[in-house]
């Protein structure tokens, strides 16, 4: 068994290509915000903040967030892009299944890409859904961000408030290292569709 971790540049472009669309925006999504499953699974479009000067982010309530602290969910670039691609797909959840809001990002469509991945490279065997959100966090520590900064955008239990970073200079400052883990070899990773 594999301890929760980070998972590798290799490891993640190996098995996002073998998810279906709708898993690997979630996936996708997951990496690239340090959300926990059920955060990603309960996104809903009320909770979406938009300002005029191009910063995007999700205010989930309290009562979705682990340890019961209401957190900002700051978009990077892909992130974005995710949100974006499903805009207007339902009037209340961010990602449905056939109209449905989706209870579990590890089912079996998750199960059988594993399965198909780790023929390719065998230490995708044990990787779950909780290490996108431990690769996004290790991937900002890489990237030289502070570790305050660091918990509050992976919604780990601190001092700060919600509102604490609100201030333009900040979220700017914020996004710009959430923007670096978008990046392997200072190129952007833009997964292809895996042929049907």
């Amino acid at each position: 068994k594999r301890d929760v971790g980070p998972i590798t540049w290799e490891e993640q472009t190996i098995l996002f290509n073998e998810l279906p669309d709708f898993n690997r925006d979630m996936c996708l999504f997951n990496a690239n915000t340090g959300c926990r499953a059920q955060e990603v699974c309960q996104l809903q479009w009320q909770w979406l903040v938009q300002r005029d000067d191009g910063i995007w982010f999700f205010e989930l309530p309290s009562d979705l967030v682990k340890n019961r602290i209401g957190r900002v969910v700051l978009l990077n670039d892909i992130a974005k892009s995710v949100i974006q691609k499903h805009h207007g797909e339902h009037p209340k959840y961010v990602f449905v299944y056939k109209g449905h809001p989706v209870t579990s990002m590890g089912g079996t469509a998750f199960q059988k890409a594993r399965k198909r991945a780790t023929s390719k490279l065998a230490s995708i065997r044990n990787v779950g859904i909780h290490f996108l959100k431990h690769t996004y966090g290790a991937r900002l520590r890489v990237a030289g961000m502070p570790e305050e900064d660091r918990s509050f955008l992976t919604g780990h239990k601190g001092k700060m408030s919600m509102t604490t970073y609100y201030s333009a200079p900040e979220l700017m400052k914020m996004l710009e290292y959430s923007n670096r883990v978008c990046q392997q070899n200072d190129k952007l990773v833009l997964l292809k569709r895996r042929a049907s």
